[in-house]
C-alpha cells in the first residue's frame, strides 16, 4: 500500500522537495568530507614519504568510522574518517599537518631499547671514540657479510664524529656455521677489535672458540628483535635501520650533524 496515498498532493510535493534537498545536502556534505580527507592524507603521506603523494579517492568503508583511501598508483589504505590515524603495512600511524608518526614503530623502539639494555656492554665488541661518546649505535654483524665489512671500514669515521659502535654477533648461516666460528674467534681474542677488523678484511686466522662465548645468545637476541639480515643497526633511541648506511647518513639520523 502506498503510504502517501491519503496525503494531499501539495503535501507530497513539499515532502519530496524537502527529501531531495536533504539528500542533496547529505551528498554535498559527504563529498566535502571526502575532499578534506583526501587533502589531509595527501599532505601527511607526502611529508612522511618525502615525496609528493596524491590521493585518488576517499570513501566510507564497511566499518563505521573508517574510510578507504586509495593512493594514486599505490595501495588502498584505511584511515579514520577525520584522517587523524591510518594503517600502513599493518602499522598504526598518527597524522600531523605536514607528516605522520608511526606509533607502532615507536612502541617497537621502546621494546628494542629494553632488549638491548638486557645485554651488558662488556659482552659486546666495542669501538669507542677518543673522549666521551656523543652517542652510540648497536650493530648486529657477521664477518662474512659484504656490507658489514663496508660499514666496518667507516668505524673510524663514526668514532671521529663521537659515535661509539657496539657490535653484537649475528651469524647469518646460524650458530653452527663458519661465520659463527669466526665471530667467536673475535669475541674470544685478547685483542677483540684488531681480530674482528682482520677477519672482516679477509685475513685467515686460526679459529678460537672459547667456552661461554656470547655468539648464540646474541644471535637469539637478534632473532627476537626481528633481525633478518646484516648489518642491522639499532640507534640509542631504539630505531632499527636494516642494512648498510654510510657514516654520514648515520650522523644525520642521530642528529649529530
Amino acid at each position: 500500500m502506498n503510504p502517501l496515498k491519503y496525503i494531499s498532493q501539495p503535501r507530497v510535493r513539499r515532502f519530496s522537495s524537502r527529501l531531495a534537498l536533504f539528500c542533496t545536502a547529505l551528498i554535498m556534505s559527504q563529498t566535502a568530507l571526502a575532499e578534506d580527507l583526501k587533502e589531509r592524507m595527501a599532505a601527511a603521506l607526502s611529508g612522511f614519504a618525502g615525496q609528493p603523494i596524491s590521493i585518488e579517492s576517499a570513501r566510507p568503508s564497511p566499518a563505521p568510522g573508517i574510510a578507504e583511501v586509495q593512493i594514486e598508483d599505490g595501495p588502498l589504505i584505511y584511515a579514520t574518517d577525520d584522517g587523524a590515524y591510518f594503517f600502513l603495512n599493518g602499522d598504526l600511524h598518527q597524522t600531523t599537518a605536514t607528516s605522520a608518526v608511526n606509533l607502532t614503530e615507536e612502541r617497537r623502539a621502546v621494546a628494542r631499547k629494553e632488549q638491548l639494555a638486557s645485554v651488558s656492554v662488556d659482552e659486546m665488541l666495542v669501538f669507542s671514540p677518543q673522549g666521551e661518546p656523543r652517542d652510540y649505535i648497536a650493530v648486529f654483524t657477521d664477518v662474512t657479510c659484504f656490507y658489514c665489512q663496508k660499514l666496518h671500514r667507516e668505524v673510524d669515521e663514526l668514532n671521529a664524529q663521537g659515535i661509539e659502535v657496539r657490535y653484537l654477533a649475528f651469524p647469518r648461516a646460524g650458530v653452527d656455521s663458519e661465520g659463527a666460528q669466526k665471530l667467536a674467534t673475535a669475541w674470544c681474542a685478547d685483542d677483540q677489535q684488531t681480530t674482528l677488523t682482520e677477519l672482516k678484511a679477509g685475513v685467515d686466522l686460526p679459529m678460537n672458540e672459547c667456552a661461554n662465548n656470547p655468539i648464540a645468545a646474541q644471535y637469539q637476541l637478534g632473532q627476537d628483535m626481528g633481525v633478518t639480515g646484516t648489518p642491522a643497526i639499532v640507534t640509542s633511541s631504539g630505531q632499527m635501520i636494516p642494512g648498510y648506511r654510510p657514516a654520514s647518513d648515520l650522523v644525520t639520523v642521530l642528529g649529530l650533524d
